[in-house]
Formats: structure tokens, C-alpha cells, sequence
């Protein structure tokens, strides 16, 4: 989201070319009117969302039909009741729903639950956090896409908790005054 929006319209044309599979955040998302206009340029899909807060700051984006792919970020917008509004909301206007997700390994977790229930979900994010050495075992559950899935946890809440590890280290870098 560091263009404006003619350089978008410019890069969203190599997507064209390509064939992407959405072009993401092409200019600053709290900015509806231009991301319109780069949308209205390119045939490339507008992914978008991980920036708004709110359900209230998607109407625009849906009433404008400047974001063909919603990506709420559950920590971002409100948790996942919030974020489920948004993504009923943007099924009404026909938008595809990939939750934002480079946070820890709860949310994950979280964003799995979502996009399970979800009508218009197409694609889970696998960000590279969730493999980096320092994240692992923060939870109770690491999970990792199996041959391009994952399981959607079972065990009672999200199916997953903030592991002894995570508790010792927020232990570690405590401030006594």
C-alpha cells in the first residue's frame, strides 16, 4: 500500500499479464476513492482489508466494489465475532474472504475456526511467522499445512492455548519495578 495510484495501476497491469491471483493492498485501503480507481483499471482482483477496524470501515470497500478478496484481520477488526460480521457482510456483496494473518500461532488458530464456517472462503494465509523457530511452542498446538491443509482443531475453545514456553518468556522480559 506504498503506491499511488497510478504506479498501482501500472503494477496491476503486470498482474493482468500474469494472471495474479489478486493484487494486494495496491494503495493505502483507508482511501476507498483510489483504490476505485486502480480497480477500475485492472483486471486483477483487489485484495484488501488487514488495515480497517471495524465493520464500519468495510462498507465502503463493498458498496464501491473496489475489493474483490476481504482480508479482516480477526486481532485487528474486533476478534472473531466482529470479524464474521464482516466477512457475512462482504458475502452479500459477493466478496472472496482470506483472514490476514503474521501474528502468533493463536491467531492462526482463530482465523482457521473463521474460515471454516465461511461461505466465500478461498484461501487460507500460511504466513512465513509460523515457521520461524522463535513462535513455535508458544501454543499448545503448532499447526503446519499438511499437503496444503489444515486441520481444524477439535479440543474444547480454539483448540489451542498459550503454552508454559510463552508464559516463561512473557516471565523473562517482565519489568519489576
Amino acid at each position: 500500500c506504498r503506491t499511488d495510484a497510478v504506479s498501482a495501476v501500472m503494477i496491476g497491469e503486470l498482474c493482468d499479464k500474469y494472471k495474479v491471483m489478486a493484487l494486494e493492498e495496491p494503495v493505502i485501503p483507508m482511501n476507498p476513492m483510489m483504490q476505485k480507481a486502480v480497480h477500475d483499471k485492472v483486471k486483477t482482483p483487489i485484495a484488501s482489508g488487514e488495515r480497517l477496524y471495524g465493520r464500519w470501515h468495510y462498507m465502503n470497500n463493498f458498496a464501491e466494489n473496489n475489493v474483490q478478496l476481504l482480508q479482516p484481520d480477526i486481532c485487528n477488526c474486533g476478534g472473531l465475532t466482529e470479524s464474521k460480521k464482516i466477512c457475512d457482510m462482504a458475502h452479500a456483496y459477493d466478496v472472496s474472504v482470506q483472514a490476514h494473518i503474521c501474528a502468533s500461532p493463536l491467531s492462526t488458530t482463530a482465523a482457521n475456526h473463521l474460515e471454516a464456517v465461511l461461505p466465500n472462503f478461498v484461501i487460507h494465509e500460511h504466513h512465513i511467522c509460523n515457521r520461524i523457530t522463535y513462535n513455535m511452542g508458544l501454543t499448545t498446538v503448532d499447526e503446519q499445512p499438511v499437503d496444503g491443509f489444515l486441520k481444524v482443531p477439535d479440543a474444547p475453545g480454539l483448540g489451542n492455548e498459550i503454552s508454559e514456553k510463552a508464559y516463561k518468556m512473557a516471565d523473562a522480559f517482565a519489568v519489576v519495578e
